[in-house]
């Protein structure tokens, strides 16, 4: 990494805190040499962790510490959040964005507080006006993105569509990926079923030339790789996202214990370490940590609230992935590149 990136990080939100995400912000200046990173907490409780560690003054000189007095606590609503919660930490690291100081922010916090001040301080691109959710998540022939994840639970046609333009952008822009394939999220695959606001924004994507729409994609064919962008709205994607990680676990849990239930198993199990090891790894939901709340016009990055170290570091790289090639600057270019073209 040859340019200077700097992240704040709100150091204080989700479940497990400053002992789960300064370990992982540690580690990330050790992955990226010209990272810098801006945490944003309770000074205090941050200088005790930080000198009790043995940091190189290379370390410490791309580190700084930014007060924050309050925390925006997982129950609290969103408009409690702006209202209230000005000078938490979430706040504070969304504010290094907005100001310019911060390239990026990354946080385990409210959902819905991370949102509402994302929109509030950092506000959307030019012809977006919600950001979504997105994460890849597995397939048999690799990944798919999705969104929206939890962002926003209705959603109109237009919405949906929007989604559709920024999830092609950054599966081109960001993943490398020629005229990928996008599917809209229906409970079936015939074109008068569904929500009214799912049929619209089928009509909308069939008519939208510089997008390579495949139709709607039902939920027992999302991790058949055929499309590469899968949108919905956040509730639905919500629960096909937290659903699908509660499958791996249990997935993980019975083959592990069917393989204990006999000598011969066990025995099976030492030779096919490696492939379980492996089918462990591609399921494991740390691995794909980060999401992104794509259509603002800075780069946030949502973790999950009980995220390890390892899975914030994830999110850590999400966020420098999507400065270092300019995310923002993608989806403005295919915004308008699409609305110059005839519908």
């Amino acid at each position: 990494m040859s340019d200077r990136v700097s992240i704040a990080i709100d150091v204080m939100g989700g479940d497990l805190g400053l002992h789960t995400i300064l370990p992982a912000a540690i580690a990330a200046l050790a992955r990226y040499s010209s990272l810098h990173l801006l945490l944003c907490g309770k000074t205090a409780e941050i200088n005790r962790y930080l000198n009790s560690q043995s940091l190189s003054e290379n370390f410490r000189s791309r580190l700084s510490v930014l007060d924050a007095q309050s925390v925006v606590a997982m129950s609290e609503t969103a408009a409690f959040a702006i209202r209230h919660r000005r000078d938490s930490s979430m706040y504070i690291a969304l504010s290094q964005v907005a100001k310019g100081k911060a390239q990026a922010c990354v946080s385990a916090g409210n959902t819905g507080a991370l949102m509402a001040m994302s929109c509030l301080l950092i506000k959307t691109i030019s012809g977006i006006n919600r950001p979504a959710i997105v994460a890849s998540m597995p397939t048999v022939k690799g990944q798919t993105l999705m969104l929206d994840l939890g962002a926003n639970i209705n959603c109109k046609a237009e919405n949906l569509y929007q989604f559709a333009v920024m999830g092609s952008a950054l599966a081109s822009g960001l993943y490398g990926l020629k005229k990928p394939k996008i599917g809209l999220l229906n409970i079936g695959s015939e074109e008068n079923k569904g929500l009214l606001q799912v049929v619209e924004a089928a009509k909308l994507l069939e008519a939208q030339a510089g997008l390579n729409y495949r139709g709607f994609i039902e939920g027992d064919d999302v991790f058949s790789g055929r499309a590469d962008v899968v949108v919905c709205d956040g509730f639905a994607g919500n629960v096909l996202l937290k659903t699908s990680e509660g499958l791996a676990k249990f997935i993980n849990v019975k083959v592990a214990r069917n393989l204990k239930k006999s000598l011969f198993r066990r025995i099976l199990t030492w030779f096919a370490a490696p492939v379980l090891q492996e089918i462990r790894e591609q399921l494991d939901p740390a691995r794909r940590n980060g999401a992104i709340l794509l259509g603002l016009q800075g780069v946030v990055v949502k973790s999950h609230g009980a995220a390890t170290k390892q899975g914030f570091g994830c999110a850590i790289d999400q966020a420098v992935m999507a400065v270092e090639r300019d995310l923002v600057s993608i989806i403005e270019r295919e915004m308008q590149a699409l609305e110059s073209l005839p519908k």
